[in-house]
């Protein structure tokens, strides 16, 4: 890789050792890749926030990278953590994992990193300029930032995270150049969506059939709202490898077809109809009981928007006293649902607005089995997909109202 004078200076060791080894770990990725040279970034977005990922050796490697005198260069915002650190205890976490997580959020916060602890960074501040090269983490995050918001970044793990923070740069390879940008599976959608759930099933099924191929969607409506292009986003990015997508007349990189594919023609077109979007409802709805114990709401993290609705539609009601309900965000956005009243209202009810975590990056297969949990319901196709594999529950998924009903009745209808 040709580097410039100040990169070659902070592989020497001149900036000090945390430099020195993340210039390491960003030369090693960018040969792999045949990178030719480092570009320049300013705003990082760290996936590696929980313990459930790094465990404790990862801990002690931030806690090394401080006491060494590392210091992020870039804004820099992190992940969602294992725990809400407000109630953790409430929610049946264990002593041990808060203490360790306090270690580690500490060690970030110390190397210069906001702690958002959301997985949806562009809700509260991070939100990149089109074109702009980032580096971010966080699969449905990397996916939104891409795609909706048009900045530029690869699908960025804990270690490539940190070194980015560390020294401003990123190897120039992959979705930071316009021709690897381009789509090259076209997604036809001929039926209307409605809703996040909807849009989980699309991104679903595209993601089943697109491996790291980047689609281009036809027939999203430009008046498909943010929530939604997020769901969507999680859901690509969890039944597939995709790190970006195109939808023509809505992302910023797709004003039409040819914008989209870049004058090639897709390699692959193929149909989202009833059928397709049927098929995903009864794969990710694997549960054939009834049975309603622990209801999920809020994956990727809810926006403002979303708590406007889960309130709206919870007002007045009563959660069936063997049913646990958490609703995730961030506490950013906790502090605006807090001040006109959807917080009280959902907790009223019996439900818990969780902040700083999810299942998804909390050690949640232990917690279920403390709590007993055997079900989880949820509008998230991410969480529907992760739920069997990782936590060991099956699944019920659908839309809001029905998964309010289900929280009440304490019984899923078909």
């Amino acid at each position: 890789m040709q580097l410039s004078d100040h990169e070659k200076r902070m592989l020497n060791g001149e900036m000090g050792e945390p430099v020195r080894k993340a210039m390491e770990i960003l030369v090693a990725l960018g040969e792999s890749y045949d990178a030719k040279r480092m570009i320049e970034v300013r705003n990082v977005h760290l996936a590696g926030a929980s313990i459930a990922v790094t465990g404790e050796a990862g801990v002690k490697f931030a806690e090394n990278l401080y006491c060494q005198g590392g210091c992020f260069c870039t804004r820099t915002t992190s992940n969602p953590t294992a725990l809400d650190s407000a109630r953790w205890c409430e929610l049946g976490i264990s002593e041990e994992d808060a203490e360790l997580q306090g270690r580690l959020t500490k060690a970030l916060e110390n190397l210069g990193a906001q702690i958002t602890s959301t997985c949806t960074p562009y809700y509260v501040g991070n939100a990149p300029r089109l074109g702009e090269h980032v580096a971010w983490g966080e699969s449905s995050a990397i996916v939104y930032v891409n795609s909706v918001l048009g900045a530029r970044t690869n699908r960025e793990g804990g270690p490539s995270g940190l070194a980015a923070a560390l020294c401003g740069r990123v190897p120039e390879c992959g979705f930071h150049l316009k021709e690897n940008r381009y789509g090259q599976l076209l997604v036809n959608v001929t039926i209307p969506l409605r809703g996040v759930t909807d849009y989980g099933c699309l991104g679903y099924y595209t993601g089943t059939i697109s491996s790291q191929d980047t689609p281009v969607f036809t027939g999203i409506p430009d008046t498909a709202t943010s929530d939604e292009l997020k769901a969507l986003s999680a859901a690509l990015a969890s039944s597939g490898a995709v790190t970006m997508f195109h939808a023509v007349g809505v992302t910023p990189e797709a004003p039409d077809l040819e914008a989209a594919f870049g004058g090639n023609k897709p390699e692959t077109v193929v149909e989202f109809g009833e059928q397709e979007k049927k098929m995903i409802l009864k794969k990710l709805d694997k549960e054939e009981s009834s049975n309603v114990d622990w209801v999920m709401l809020g994956c990727p993290h809810a926006s403002v928007f979303e708590l406007t609705d889960i309130a709206q539609t919870m007002a007045g009601k009563k959660i069936n006293p063997d049913v646990t309900m958490w609703v995730g965000t961030s506490f950013q956005t906790k502090a605006i649902a807090d001040r006109m009243g959807y917080t009280d209202i959902i907790e009223k009810a019996g439900g818990k607005v969780v902040c700083d975590t999810c299942p998804v990056l909390a050690q949640t297969r232990e917690l279920a089995k403390k709590m007993g949990y055997r079900v989880l319901t949820t509008n998230s196709a991410k969480m529907a997909h992760y739920s069997p594999g990782q936590f060991g529950l099956k699944t019920h998924y659908g839309n809001i109202d029905k998964i309010i009903d289900a929280a009440v009745t304490g019984r899923w209808e078909r």
